[in-house]
């Protein structure tokens, strides 16, 4: 997808921001979702893995670096995130089934599991 003018002026202006306040999370999450709009995969990922680190209990995040690490291609460490998501309380099995950008762990035994047990304790 192309990115459209508002979209650019947007990601420039946040990846400024992120220079002078490299450690504001609400900053980072806005950057890393408008890469994601736009299939910058590496980019996001970065700046998920970074969000990760600040913010190491928060199961939104782990769960939006285990998108990341899915559409990335790196399917063993995209489980490992959303189990951890897990362990720190994210809950909804409804959406891990029709996230399109989980779509590479779909078939995995492991996330089939996942799925189910948070079926299971809801």
């Amino acid at each position: 997808m192309e990115i459209d003018a508002q979209d650019a002026y947007e990601i420039n202006f946040y990846e400024k921001l992120r220079k002078r306040l490299p450690g504001d999370t609400q900053i980072l999450e806005l950057l890393a979702g408008l890469y994601s709009k736009y299939d910058m995969d590496q980019q996001a990922l970065r700046i998920d893995r970074k969000l990760a680190r600040l913010s190491p209990k928060d199961p939104r995040i782990r769960y939006n670096l285990a998108c990341s690490l899915s559409l990335s291609g790196r399917t063993r460490e995209a489980l490992s995130a959303l189990k951890k998501a897990v362990e720190l309380g994210y809950n909804d099995a409804q959406w891990l089934e029709k996230d399109r950008d989980l779509k590479a762990l779909r078939g995995l035994p492991e996330f089939i599991d996942l799925v189910e047990q948070i079926k299971s304790s809801t």
